[in-house]
Order: C-alpha cells, then structure tokens, then sequence
C-alpha cells in the first residue's frame, strides 16, 4: 500500500487499509492488480480522475492531424486553369498540408489515361522544389490520382 503523500506503507490486509483510507476521507484504488500482491494507493479518486481527463486533453492537443487537400482536375484543363491550380497546390503545401491531385474522366475519355498520367507527372516535375510525390499516379476507378508531400 502507498500513502497519499507517495510514501509506502507495505504489505496490509484489505479491511486495514480501507479503514485507513476512510479515516483520512480518501478512496483506497487498486494502481497495479497484474502484481503480487496488488498495489493500492490512498487518494482522492474524483480528483485522479480528473487528472486523468487532464492529461488525455493533453495528449490529444499534441498529436498532429495530417490534413490532404484536394485539387481536382480534368484531361482537357486549359493551360490558365492548370497554372490556377498549379498556384493553390503550391499555397496548400507551403501551408504544411499533403495535396491529394486527381484527374477526374468522363466516358470515353478514360481511354486515354496517358494524358492524365502525363500531365500530373509534368505537374508533379514543376512542384518538385515545393513537394515530394508519395503516391506514384494511379487508376482509381475513373480517376488518377497522385498525393504530394510538403519539403
């Protein structure tokens, strides 16, 4: 058993160490049951339970969520409207964000895949110094797609 002031106490029955906690107005909890014999610590357990809430809080604000952007473009984009697109791709990943780039087909389009693979390798080339390829360009369906990485 460990006291509330971390100091241990030792090996105690049960019934002893609840009367114990229940003279000081604390809560008898169970820190470590897998051991031999089961360590149990007197505390507040509203007020553990808080810090526990505390600390979880904490740890959800320190993980960084990885957020991709999406641009979508079409095999017969005009050259203005690709450099539209080329200049928010560039935006997002200055920003620190993944960019997932996809060329949507339409019909009979899809037979001529190699445009949309050509012009997102030709994309991807001319964004090299902003961000690096993480997905080769596949086929998904009616799609290519590619995702980029910031630098």
């Amino acid at each position: 058993m460990i006291a509330e002031d971390g100091s241990q106490i030792g090996v105690i029955p049960v019934k002893e160490a609840l009367k114990t906690a229940e003279e000081n107005g604390l809560d008898l909890v169970e820190v470590s049951p897998k051991s031999n014999p089961p360590v149990c610590k007197i505390m507040d357990y509203g007020k553990y339970k808080y810090q526990l809430e505390i600390s979880e809080k904490l740890k959800k604000k320190k993980q960084s969520q990885i957020i991709i952007k999406e641009i979508k473009l079409r095999p017969k984009i005009d050259i203005n409207d690709l450099n539209t697109k080329k200049r928010q791709i560039e935006k997002f990943l200055s920003s620190g964000y993944k960019v997932k780039i996809t060329v949507m087909f339409r019909g009979r389009e899809i037979v001529h895949k190699e445009l949309g693979i050509n012009m997102l390798n030709k994309l991807v080339e001319e964004l090299k110094d902003k961000g690096a390829m993480e997905l080769e360009p596949k086929l998904d369906g009616y799609n290519i797609i590619t995702i980029l990485s910031p630098v």
